[in-house]
């Protein structure tokens, strides 16, 4: 798996805040994963440290691309 991760950055009376952070997943996998991979996508974040701690405070957002092995 690749992961690629891009913010957004907006300036609050002077000072630069993380807004947005937007995470690429790139998988290759077998094509009978693919279903898994989906479902594990749509509820990962509810147990990933990170997104927890960020939560409310700045939006996150996920994107899964999916190659054949």
């Amino acid at each position: 798996m690749i992961s690629e991760a891009k913010g957004e950055i907006e300036k609050d009376r002077k000072v630069l805040i993380i807004r947005r952070i937007h995470v690429v997943y790139q998988l290759k996998l077998k094509p009978e994963q693919r279903d898994t991979a989906q479902k594990v996508h749509g509820f990962h974040a509810d147990f990933c440290p990170v997104a927890r701690s960020i939560k409310g405070s700045i939006e996150v957002s996920t994107e899964l691309k999916m190659e054949d092995l």
